[in-house]
């Protein structure tokens, strides 16, 4: 995964453990590790895929076990975060391949905003939304 401007130089000690939970949500996607993605994600989470469909918590994580959503990489191009208190927001582009349900590779190039609550001293994400940007 590439780094961003952002994780180079992010200058408080929250922007860079969110970036750094973010880079382990993505990593954790990828390596299909179920306790991380629990313990990233709020319980309450609205994640909107590109292609408008949406998933909870439970039902995301379960996406992956049975390999509706198969991330092979996720390369991270931008990422820009904002840390307001206990909420924060990230701003980013990345390109995903993934194994569609029927077993093609699917390349995706993604914009994105989620948004990383505080809780209990870590950070969990609370709401992904995506848009497909042209090949």
């Amino acid at each position: 995964m590439l780094l961003s401007w952002a994780t180079v130089f992010a200058q408080s000690a929250d922007e860079k453990a969110v970036l750094a939970a973010e880079k382990a949500r993505f990593d954790a996607q990828v390596a299909k590790d179920y306790d991380a993605l629990g313990k990233l994600l709020t319980d309450d989470l609205v994640y909107t895929h590109s292609n408008g469909n949406v998933d909870g918590k439970e039902s995301f994580i379960q996406s992956i076990k049975d390999g509706k959503s198969s991330y092979n990489t996720i390369d991270v191009k931008e990422q820009k975060v904002r840390v307001y208190g206990n909420t924060a927001i990230i701003n980013g582009r990345c390109d995903i391949k993934m194994n569609a349900p029927d077993g093609k590779l699917t390349d995706l190039r993604l914009r994105y905003t989620d948004v990383y609550v505080k809780r209990n001293g870590r950070w969990q994400m609370a709401t992904w939304q995506s848009l497909r940007l042209a090949q």
